[in-house]
């Protein structure tokens, strides 16, 4: 009886710290993303109220905005892993749809057990930015160039997300397994409902959950479309 109950104590404290971590992480998230906000708005302010857009199409615009804004939060020179302020501290695996671990040809389709932050492609950044309307005319909602003050609705229209809210999944409550080996592209690989970290135009941050549609063509991804009502955000500028 006495093992039992130790047994029982014990499964909840590991609970309980558990817990606390996870919290832990996201207020130091959270943190980062009101940094990294200011630093746009920043930007923003000397540039004639322009959010953030790359020259050329060449660069991809949820992730350039890094190079564009960075000297606004005290970083000068090439980007690196030890740029701290862009890691997110529950940025420890991916999901590979999107993020070109494996190729689609393999039909290996989960989680990869790496940071993104640590990746060069991502320019060493958790969060990206949202400027999904710089990929030309393909009708993804976006802010990229846009006047910050010209976006109607601040208090909802997404300004920087965890890279996990443009899929969507999440590093906070992911779900299991961590691998998936598939022939064929479940909807149910990538998951509705998923928590993220998001900032918004007005400088709020928010741990929201994100709509998904279903499907797992390219078009499918959640930072595609504008999520039903219910939701606490918007990717469009209107």
């Amino acid at each position: 009886m006495v093992i039992a109950i130790i047994g029982i104590l014990a499964a909840l404290l590991l609970a309980a710290i558990s817990s606390a971590k996870g919290k832990a992480r996201r207020v130091a998230c959270t943190n980062g993303l009101r940094q990294i906000s200011l630093g746009v708005q920043m930007y923003s302010d000397d540039s004639n109220d322009k959010s953030p857009k790359p020259a050329t199409r060449v660069s991809n615009p949820y992730i350039a905005y890094k190079e564009l804004m960075k000297s606004y939060v005290g970083l000068r020179g090439q980007s690196s892993e030890r740029d701290k302020l862009f890691a997110c501290p529950a940025d420890t695996f991916y999901f590979d749809y999107l993020l070109g671990r494996y190729p689609r040809s393999t039909n290996l389709v989960g989680y990869v057990p790496e940071s993104v932050c640590a990746r060069p492609d991502f320019d060493y950044s958790s969060y990206v930015f949202n400027g999904g309307n710089s990929f030309g005319p393909t009708n993804r909602p976006g802010i990229a160039g846009l006047s910050l003050s010209s976006i109607k609705h601040p208090t909802r229209t997404v300004l920087l997300a965890e890279i996990p809210a443009l899929v969507p999944f999440s590093w906070h409550k992911p779900k299991r397994p961590l691998y998936i080996v598939s022939t064929s592209y479940s909807p149910n690989l990538i998951f509705n409902d998923a928590m993220d970290m998001v900032s918004f135009v007005d400088g709020h941050v928010s741990y929201i959950k994100m709509y998904y549609k279903g499907g797992f063509e390219s078009t499918a991804v959640s930072c595609n479309y504008d999520p039903p009502d219910g939701y606490d955000y918007q990717w469009s500028p209107n």
